[in-house]
Order: C-alpha cells, then structure tokens, then sequence
C-alpha cells in the first residue's frame, strides 16, 4: 500500500481556487434561495391566504364551486362543512377547504 501515498498529494490552500471563492459560493446560495422564495413560496402563500379569506367569508345563498367541479348553492354553513344544494332536494356536504371560489350572483340560473 505504501507505493500509492507518494503519489496522493494534497491540494495547497490557494493553488488552484481564485481568490473569495467561498464567499462567491454563499452569495450564490443566498441568491438562489431569494430567487425561490420569490418565484415559488411567496405566490403561494398568497394564494393559500386568499382561499382562506374567500372560505371564511363564505355565506348562506353563495353560488359556489368545488374543487370537483360541482356547482351549487350555500344552504347550510358548519365550523369545518358546508351543505350545498345541487338540485331540486339534493345536498351535499362538503369541507370548507374544498370551495374552490366563489360565483357571481345569478350564475346558476344562466347556465
């Protein structure tokens, strides 16, 4: 084993790195974690507190919308559900969190 150690040299500090090369690599890492920040977490943390918002202030007589799609309106509200009325004697109850918005008055009758 002892033929391989004259030939394993280890790198001095400063041969081959340029000057500040660390403190390049930390500003890059800072800068790429802002540039994430503001691309992908802050939208979406607006968006989620927009939903909660429009949730909370949801309604009796709301026309809303399910993530699934159903249309329908408000007729009962709970702390976590709500009843939605889809049809002529058909309620459904759905969680809060799964109203994806909230319609403009009369959109149920146009469609």
């Amino acid at each position: 084993m002892s033929f391989f150690i004259s030939e394993a040299h280890a790198q001095s500090a400063g041969a081959g790195a340029p000057p500040g090369g660390e403190l390049f690599q930390i500003g890059f890492l800072v800068l790429m974690f802002g540039l994430f920040y503001f691309i992908a977490i802050r939208p979406q943390r607006k968006r989620q507190k927009e939903h909660a918002a429009m949730v909370s202030a949801l309604g009796k007589g709301d026309e809303v919308v399910t993530t699934s799609g159903i249309l329908g309106k408000v007729t009962k509200l709970d702390d976590d559900y709500v009843v939605v009325n889809v049809a002529d004697n058909v309620e459904l109850k759905f969680q809060r969190s799964s109203i994806h918005a909230v319609l403009p008055k009369g959109t149920l009758k146009a469609i």
